[in-house]
């Protein structure tokens, strides 16, 4: 099942802190510091379609990235105590062309009001939230480099 959420016009990025894939703690404003579009997708071990999709913008992230310039961020939702299967779980996927983060106490989820994964947003350059999308289903994933797309 896929469902597509109206997005705010003034929707935007949230500051608030995370780890990255070195078990570092950054700002989530870091992200926007390049200026680049971004698909930021929030996944769990457990989530099958959340891996599914992922896996379908790992594999077409080569061709993408020809075609527009931008990162993918993948949020990992797994609380503390599976942080650790986390990163070795995307390590094992090969998601290694992703920004890795690991929002072990939801804070970003929470306040990009995600209540279910996967989800996942398309932000500009400077943070705005332009496309979003619930749930996946196979092919669903070539919404995101359209979205991407449409940025100028």
């Amino acid at each position: 099942m896929l469902s597509l959420l109206s997005i705010s016009s003034f929707a935007q990025m949230p500051s608030v802190k995370v780890d990255n894939v070195k078990g570092e703690q950054i700002s989530t404003s870091s992200l926007l510091d390049d200026g680049k579009p971004m698909i930021v997708s929030f996944w769990s071990c457990t989530c099958k379609p959340c891996i599914m999709e992922l896996d379908a913008i790992n594999e077409n992230f080569p061709d993408w990235i020809e075609e527009a310039d931008f990162k993918v961020v993948a949020v990992s939702t797994d609380d503390a105590r599976f942080t650790a299967k986390a990163r070795s779980f995307a390590a094992g996927r090969g998601w290694s062309d992703f920004v890795q983060l690991y929002d072990k106490n939801q804070e970003l989820m929470r306040a990009m009001n995600v209540t279910v994964t996967p989800q996942v947003f398309v932000l500009d350059g400077q943070g705005k939230i332009v496309y979003s999308h619930t749930g996946y289903v196979p092919g669903s994933e070539e919404e995101l480099i359209k979205a991407i797309k449409k940025i100028k």
